[in-house]
């Protein structure tokens, strides 16, 4: 199991509009395959900053079969217009 870690900057006055797209891409998430969950964080002391994380089986899950699927593209219209610059994604893995 793996997380997806996504740093993402929002555009001012955009955050409700924002986490709206998030909610409603979270089933996008969570039918696709390796995925296990989904939660969105935003920073308090930078409310235009919001880290994703996504909870992947393999990094191939997110990267060839999401990236490559339909979700993907559902996802990224839902809150590409929000992004003031474009998202910092990396991986992670529990080791403690």
């Amino acid at each position: 199991m793996i997380k997806e870690i996504a740093q993402i900057t929002v555009k001012p006055g955009s955050e409700s509009q924002f986490e709206e797209g998030v909610g409603k891409a979270k089933p996008l998430f969570l039918r696709s395959r390796g995925c296990h969950g989904v939660q969105l964080f935003r920073s308090i002391e930078q409310p235009q900053q919001y880290t994703l994380v996504v909870e992947w089986e393999t990094v191939e899950d997110h990267m060839v079969h999401f990236r490559d699927a339909p979700e993907f593209q559902e996802w990224r219209a839902l809150v590409s217009d929000c992004f003031a610059a474009p998202p910092q994604v990396g991986h992670v893995s529990k080791v403690l």
